[in-house]
């Protein structure tokens, strides 16, 4: 039965500066913001679901081992600072065009999203997606979530790419916090 809701959030340039292709959680900065919105969220009976490209991965940056540790600690470190997330999901594929791409999972494809709400039981229409891609806005479109823009990470740029291409995100916010705010 699909009764819960979700907030979706990308992990890189939302919850956590873009550095890269961190291989290790020491590259990982998470913005102070991101522990009170998702524990915000849950509080209001939020699911909080990471829904990640980690296509360093494809692009032998890092391996599989390495990703696992690094995504271990950071849910370790949301559980830490009481917002514990309820499941992280990531597409480790290469980008659209290199050898061994074309999965199902990879954003704004909505592979990520349906496998969450089998595991978790999730009500998709009645979710959010907060993201700072175009690509995360047209993930949140795909599974029928309200699309929200965060401005960190590469959202500038991105609300001018999605207006260019006529896309609209439901809400554009400063940050994780402020999406975190107006979905309350």
């Amino acid at each position: 039965m699909k009764t819960r809701r979700a907030v979706f959030l990308d992990r890189d340039g939302t919850l956590n500066e873009d550095t890269g292709y961190p291989a290790d959680f020491r590259q990982v900065h998470i913005y102070p913001a991101a522990f009170e919105a998702v524990r915000l969220l849950r509080q209001a009976g939020f699911a909080a679901v990471v829904v990640t490209h980690q296509s360093g991965l494809g692009r032998g940056y890092f391996d599989e081992k390495e990703l696992d540790a690094l995504h271990a600690r950071f849910l370790k470190e949301f559980a830490r600072r009481g917002a514990p997330l309820d499941g992280l999901y990531s597409c480790p594929h290469a980008p659209e065009g290199a050898a061994g791409s074309g999965c199902s999972c990879a954003k704004p494809r909505p592979g990520l999203g349906l496998r969450a709400e089998r595991e978790l039981g999730l009500d998709l229409g009645a979710s959010y997606m907060v993201g700072d891609k175009p690509d995360d806005v047209l993930f949140g479109l795909n599974i029928g979530a309200v699309p929200i823009l965060v401005l960190t990470g590469y959202g500038r740029g991105a609300a001018a790419e999605l207006a260019a291409r006529g896309v609209r995100p439901a809400h554009t916010a400063a940050g994780v916090l402020e999406a975190a705010a107006w979905i309350l």
